[in-house]
């Protein structure tokens, strides 16, 4: 069975290119840990951490529970199942000890006790203690900026390394909004450069920015430099990076030079710049999207988002033929059509002979060519768009390269045509005019075309045809 070829997502795609951008650039990649503690957030933030621990995701674990096994209870279990007690109890005691972790202490009883799962978690509702357990807060957070890894990373690698250093590390960050909106949510990705090297000042790091922007397609940026720096950067060192979208500034990163303070913090002597990017803003810009929570999580918010890819996956042909003779005649029909699409009728020309018919295309009228002017058309997705065009035309160019060719007219009529063979549909059968695409044998699931007109974009295949097909007996 051939595997249909899955689909990526936009926010995927975004991350896989700014990987590529960034080892072709000489970074290192490096996965940094998205647990942090919270000391570590006042090393770097100082006063402002409290600020930045308000919005961040405490950690908390359920306590290994005191498990008592009273007379009562073995009563209860012993109507379940017969168990060997002692047995049981030494379970319990492994588990308590986190010899056996929580998760496996189901899997363990049916083991050790050679009892059925549903029996092991029958005789576990006989500890309401299970129920009771409340989860107990630690210090530790997730992090809600790449920065708060950033430092332990570059201390440790120091360690092992000389300097000039040059990493970068895409992952999620955690952030406890408000509110989840058009705008906000709890987890993103961020694509973070850092950079330990004592010739590297913010004035590369923005030539830097410009050079990577410009690989993904925004060609102009702007840089403001941020009146109120965070506590971890450098004063008058940190940017913000926008583009244009739609009249407006629109931030897609931020950057500048950690603080010798913070860095002296960890003993790191190296001053260190750091870039950071945020993948879906940069996801939603650059594919017209203006709800982040429709681009990252299309199966929970709004309508359904297709891109031209996936469009194209959905253009199917409305019939094709079956046998070894149908399939012959496919490349037969449209390799005639080519030859004589200039002819002028009345004429017809035989195709094929045997297996008890003969198959001709022709041109009943007179002073007509065989084949009409949008018969040598293709179909290509576009932006959203369906399309009908000639390719020969250069007002199509950019479709032609930048658009999805999914089957030209003939191809699709071709598949049509060697159908009716198949089928023995003798007589004369036309194709006029295309203007629909099942009027060339193409066809679309309805939730894509629903798409299409929802996003207002258009399906346009419109032009004459007028190819037609004999089919006879072959006696």
């Amino acid at each position: 069975m051939k595997i249909k070829k899955g689909n990526s997502h936009f926010v995927g795609e975004m991350a896989g290119k700014l990987r590529k951008i960034f080892l072709d650039f000489g970074f290192d990649e490096i996965i940094n840990p998205s647990i942090i503690q919270e000391e570590d957030v006042y090393k770097q933030y100082g006063v402002e951490a409290p600020l930045i621990l308000n919005r961040s995701f405490y950690l908390a674990g359920l306590p290994v529970p005191e498990l008592g096994i009273s007379q009562k209870t073995i009563k209860e279990i012993k109507k379940i199942t017969a168990v060997d007690i002692k047995k049981f109890q030494e379970i319990f005691r492994l588990f308590k000890e986190g010899k056996i972790e929580a998760d496996n202490l189901i899997e363990e009883m049916v083991k050790g006790l050679k009892i059925k799962t549903e029996e092991a978690t029958d005789i576990l509702t006989l500890f309401p203690e299970l129920k009771k357990l409340k989860p107990i807060p630690t210090k530790s957070v997730l992090r809600s900026h790449m920065t708060a890894a950033w430092f332990l990373t570059v201390k440790a690698l120091l360690e092992k390394n000389v300097p000039p250093i040059k990493l970068f590390s895409i992952g999620l960050k955690f952030r406890r909004e408000q509110q989840q909106d058009a705008l906000h949510i709890y987890e993103s990705l961020s694509a973070s450069l850092a950079i330990v090297d004592k010739k590297f000042g913010v004035g590369q790091g923005k030539d830097l920015v410009k050079k990577i922007l410009s690989k993904i397609g925004f060609k102009k940026v702007i840089f403001e430099t941020k009146i109120a720096t965070s506590n971890y950067y450098a004063p008058k060192t940190e940017f913000e990076v926008f583009v244009k979208y739609k009249g407006e500034n629109i931030e897609i990163a931020d950057g500048g030079l950690y603080s010798p303070i913070s860095l002296a913090n960890y003993n790191i002597s190296e001053p260190i710049f750091n870039i950071g990017f945020g993948v879906e803003r940069m996801t939603m810009l650059k594919n017209n999207i203006d709800d982040i929570r429709k681009l990252v999580y299309p199966q929970f918010y709004g309508s359904a988002f297709f891109n031209d890819k996936e469009i194209a996956s959905y253009v199917k042909l409305k019939k094709q033929p079956r046998t070894k003779l149908g399939k012959t005649l496919v490349k037969k029909i449209e390799k005639a059509i080519l030859k004589y699409k200039d002819e002028i009728g009345p004429q017809k020309f035989l195709v094929h002979k045997g297996q008890g018919v003969k198959v001709f295309i022709s041109e009943p009228e007179t002073n007509k060519k065989l084949l009409g002017p949008a018969g040598l058309n293709a179909i290509y997705i576009y932006e959203g768009n369906i399309l009908g065009i000639d390719e020969k035309n250069k007002k199509f160019n950019k479709v032609l390269k930048k658009g999805i060719r999914v089957y030209s007219n003939i191809e699709a009529i071709s598949n049509l045509f060697a159908c009716l063979v198949e089928e023995k549909s003798f007589g004369r059968h036309t194709i006029k005019i295309a203007d629909t695409l099942p009027s060339i044998n193409l066809e679309l699931e309805k939730v894509i075309e629903e798409f299409i007109t929802s996003q207002n974009k258009k399906i346009d295949i419109r032009g004459p045809i007028f190819i037609d097909i004999e089919i006879n007996k072959n006696e």
